[in-house]
């Protein structure tokens, strides 16, 4: 409280309220119409997400190229997570709609190259084409949602836009093995292009943003946007195949990790001349977003023990089938957009930092409790850890996100939106290096130094998994779970420690 006895979470609502409802956001039905758009374009990065693995045999089958299908999804990847911040800067500075639909656009555009690739390695570029799309589709749809509605309300769009990523986990492979097949793998592109023009449709003709006062022609930072391209698609590339394509220490790894670091100190030079910098200083002078960007890299570091690590654990340990591990792990989608949304009746009450440490301090001790699970156990133990993990997170991640866009004005928000999401997705990068690492480490201690994860997963096809092996693979998820734990447990103490105690929540 205050001293005038008002809760700081709050203070500055109705400010938030008349400014972003009544002079930035279109009207009641024209909002409506835009908030169906931005589900439509949030389906489109979601269903990617998962409707591509299980079409991988039939498209392996088709095109070839077994040794290098593992860039369908590091591609992809690594085109979003280097576009978010520029992005987000040009969301700032030209508006957002020009971005989510030349985002829309170049998403539509790779779909349906996609569709017409004739080999392995033009659908990997066309995938990149994907994912330069992608990129302002997560940054920019999030930023608009702030846009939309005023802090009190903002729950309520950020549950269904979690809503739509639960809903696409659940639909996601089944629907691209329904298409593979009955249909052709093509189609798990092609099926894009229906969505995506009707949400394009809807933001053309429903959503309109106010002019803006112009200050001059405004200067783009391009040499900042692409040493920060350069710096981070070198940088993740050696963490995505480091220790898969070549060893850690060998020389390419050492040649990637060398050349990005030098980029890097390029990317520094080069914003702090830049008068309109893509990665402004204060992104990280400010407590509040630097806390909360390091408490969501830890994020996308602790998701990767779950979403990459439980369905190996749940058929070979437990011996469920494809379909019934993939449930084991989508009921945190289930959990999460709920605990999401009802989040805003703790965060009113206690602030948005310490909601966020209950949350993830919640999912640290579920994370540590996985190794103590009986073995082999039953498939009801995981499932039930994963539901409440999901509570857990959800209670976490909103929080901070609504936190940190309500403490920027409109012209900072595209950028603060976009470093969350950037750093959550790079900390999803460094997870599967790393995890993959002491995965792979524990199984060959367990096994005599032969084998690894990647040839266990294969191998589950084959017949009955050996007991020493059954027993490897649960000591190493154990291990990742652990190393989550310790994820989990970083971000809280970055919240304690760096994280104010109240965010300040800004008039726009």
């Amino acid at each position: 409280m205050d001293a005038r006895g008002r809760n700081p979470v709050d203070q500055g609502d109705t400010e938030i309220r008349a400014s972003v409802a009544d002079e930035r956001s279109p009207g009641t039905r024209g909002r409506g119409a835009v908030v169906a758009a931005l589900m439509l374009a949030t389906a489109l990065p979601a269903l990617d997400a998962t409707i591509v693995s299980t079409a991988v045999p039939q498209i392996v089958g088709d095109l070839g190229g077994f040794s290098v299908f593992s860039w369908l999804f590091s591609g992809y990847l690594l085109a979003v997570t280097v576009t978010l911040p520029v992005y987000g800067k040009l969301s700032d500075t030209f508006g957002r709609k020009p971005v989510l639909v030349a985002g829309a656009s170049v998403f539509l555009l790779g779909s349906l190259l996609c569709g017409m690739a004739w080999s392995m390695g033009a659908l990997i570029a066309f995938r990149i084409v994907q994912g330069l799309g992608g990129g302002a589709l997560q940054g920019t749809v999030q930023t608009l949602a702030a846009d939309l509605y005023p802090l009190r309300d903002r729950p309520r769009i950020q549950a269904r836009l979690s809503t739509v990523w639960a809903v696409s986990a659940v639909a996601g492979p089944g629907l691209g093995g329904i298409l593979a097949a009955y249909a052709d793998w093509r189609w798990i592109f092609l099926i894009n292009l229906p969505i995506g023009a009707l949400a394009l449709w809807l933001i053309v003709r429903h959503l309109h943003e106010p002019a803006r006062e112009s200050a001059g022609r405004p200067r783009i930072d391009w040499a900042g946007a692409l040493a920060v391209f350069a710096c981070g698609g070198v940088l993740l590339t050696a963490l995505v195949q480091g220790g898969v394509a070549w060893p850690w220490l060998s020389a390419p790894s050492t040649a990637l990790f060398g050349t990005g670091l030098v980029l890097a100190v390029v990317v520094v030079l080069v914003e702090r001349r830049a008068a309109e910098p893509i990665i402004p200083g204060w992104v990280w002078r400010r407590r509040t977003i630097a806390a909360v960007n390091l408490a969501l890299a830890a994020l996308g570091l602790l998701m990767v023990a779950p979403s990459v690590f439980l369905p190996t654990y749940a058929q070979a340990v437990l011996g469920l089938g494809p379909v019934s591990a993939g449930f084991v792990l989508s009921v945190w989608t289930l959990s999460w957009p709920v605990s999401a949304a009802l989040s805003q009746h703790v965060y009113r009450r206690i602030g948005f930092r310490n909601t966020a440490m209950l949350g993830i301090g919640t999912a640290a001790l579920i994370l540590f409790a996985f190794p103590f699970l009986p073995y082999p156990g039953a498939a009801w133990q995981p499932a039930l850890l994963m539901l409440c993990l999901g509570a857990a997170l959800g209670v976490f991640q909103l929080p901070l996100i609504v936190g940190v866009q309500s403490t920027v004005r409109w012209s900072e928000r595209g950028t603060a939106t976009a470093s969350v999401l950037f750093c959550r997705q790079t900390g999803q990068t460094i997870g599967a290096s790393v995890f993959g690492a002491v995965a792979n480490g524990v199984l060959a201690s367990r096994l005599g130094g032969a084998g690894d994860l990647d040839s266990v997963t294969r191998g589950l096809d084959a017949g009955a998994v050996p007991e020493a092996t059954r027993r490897a693979i649960a000591d190493a998820v154990h291990s990742v779970y652990a190393g989550a734990g310790c994820a989990a447990a970083a971000a809280f103490l970055v919240l304690l420690f760096l994280a104010p105690r109240r965010f300040p929540v800004l008039k726009d």
